[in-house]
């Protein structure tokens, strides 16, 4: 059990940013008890960082994917890195800092501010204010933390401070970036993202702009590309698809609601023994990918864990990036605004639970297959129409596959990191990151959120399912 965090803080509110920080305390101290080991980190005063020449002044109207409701939130993203003695004396914080002024100039809007219009229409004011700073320094060594770098994560709130007043969605910095720097020598970066303003891809896009300009290129080797009207709505807008994934049932998003202060999260690993287990349960000619299959049994898994009556209605909602799926958005290489839609399956909850696999697979393929050009079209109108609303969170499970998202490959001059991704679950959203265990397997780990009690039905179903046929359980338990 991890102890509570402890902050000495003064208050910034970026809403209302004072010219300096001279109100700031030089640095802050935060401690946190990890198993029997004591972690330090202090924290020194954040900095903006701007472009590192003049950029375009304006306002960028954001397309309809990028302003709905469920990408109004920060994403975290942690990267560790070892000791390297080819870059002995080399400040890892000062060349992140460095090279972020760079990209700046390339990726201008990232260092302005949201603002939002009528219809809850959000844009960007490129005023080059600059992304948040903060330089760290840790008392432990990296290989201290173990597997405790991996998801989720009980140092996320020590590796990505949240500055205080920095992560609202409107008139705050669009990027926070921490470099920590370990007593061995080795580092993390945590990045914390305003989703709205790219997604997976466009961070890689981003993240590999700032790692060629940090050794030595001029310019990115893609150039970045706006162009947000691609998914804005056209003239005359109308709804022509069902779309489960906004249908929200009051009392199940009360109950839902009432246990979000109490989840636990738990991180269970996939490798190829686990993966022939669950495919196992299924038909010969179901003809799922991986992640479609895996996807299929953690929400029956989920769902037997969540102990619901029969008749009520389960919601799965799967993350589709539309890059390549239709050629009617035929997206350039540099486009790092949002591309991805969030088609959902429903089902009786007896009916998932007392059924085959195959029944929850099957429904899976069939949501993805829905993913075409009306779909995309219904979905970028229904945010005009009906005020951009959230999905809906009524017993819904949302999984998003960041295997390619490519935060294990990024090369700042100090190598691959050892673990590169999203550190944790997000309250009913799971990423299945890749990994390799303590043998060297590679696998999926993915984290999930759940009450105690339905954690441990959760863990006592996965392991009868799977498990229980596979020499060693892998599973991560951290609160």
């Amino acid at each position: 059990m991890v102890s509570k965090t402890t902050y000495f803080h003064s208050y910034i509110n970026f809403r209302n940013r004072p010219s300096s920080y001279t109100n700031y305390s030089f640095f802050i101290r935060i401690t946190r008890l990890a198993h029997s080991m004591q972690v330090s980190i202090i924290h020194h005063k954040p900095k903006l960082v701007v472009p590192a020449r003049v950029t375009p002044c304006g306002t960028k109207n954001l397309s309809d994917i990028d302003d709905q409701g469920s990408a109004r939130f920060q994403i975290p993203v942690l990267m560790f890195y070892k000791y390297n003695s080819s870059m002995l004396g080399k400040d890892p914080a000062m060349i992140i800092k460095n090279g972020l002024s760079k990209t700046l100039v390339f990726y201008y809007p990232l260092a302005g501010r949201i603002i939002e219009g009528p219809n809850r229409k959000l844009m960007v004011n490129c005023n080059g204010e600059g992304v948040l700073f903060v330089e760290a320094d840790a008392n432990v060594e990296l290989e201290k933390l173990g597997e405790s770098i991996k998801p989720p994560c009980p140092y996320l709130d020590l590796l990505l401070h949240n500055v205080p007043g920095s992560d609202g969605i409107i008139g705050c910095p669009l990027l926070l970036v921490q470099v920590t720097r370990f007593s061995c020598g080795g580092f993390a970066i945590g990045i914390r993202l305003n989703h709205t303003m790219m997604d997976a891809y466009g961070s890689n896009l981003f993240l590999n702009a700032l790692s060629e300009l940090i050794q030595g290129a001029s310019t990115p080797s893609i150039l970045p590309v706006w162009q947000r009207d691609l998914l804005s709505a056209r003239s005359s807008p109308c709804i022509t698809c069902t779309h489960h994934e906004f249908d929200e049932q009051i009392e199940s998003k009360i109950a839902w609601e009432s246990m979000e202060d109490k989840l636990i999260q738990q991180a269970f690993f996939f490798g190829n023994k686990e993966m022939e287990a669950i495919k196992y349960q299924v038909s010969p000619n179901c003809g799922s990918t991986k992640f479609e299959l895996l996807t299929a049994f953690l929400w029956k898994c989920r769902t037997i864990a969540l102990n619901l009556h029969p008749e009520e209605i389960v919601h799965l909602t799967y993350i589709v990036n539309i890059r390549g799926k239709t050629l009617k958005f035929e997206f350039p290489p540099g486009y790092y605004g949002n591309a991805f839609v969030t088609p959902a399956t429903v089902s009786k909850a007896g009916l998932l639970c007392s059924n085959p696999l195959t029944y929850a697979v099957e429904l899976v393929k069939k949501l993805k297959n829905h993913v075409n050009e009306e779909y995309i079209r219904s979905l970028i109108n229904l945010m005009v129409l009906k005020g951009r609303p959230e999905l809906t969170k009524s017993w819904n499970f949302i999984v998003s596959d960041n295997r390619s998202a490519g935060f294990d490959e990024f090369n700042f001059g100090w190598g691959k990191p050892i673990f590169g991704g999203v550190p944790n679950a997000i309250s009913h959203l799971s990423f299945g990151v890749p990994v390799k265990n303590d043998k060297g397997e590679k696998g999926i780990l993915i984290a999930i959120s759940l009450p105690p009690l339905a954690m441990k039905k959760f863990q006592q179903v996965v392991y009868e399912m799977t498990f229980k046929n596979v020499e060693g359980v892998n599973i991560i338990s951290k609160m």
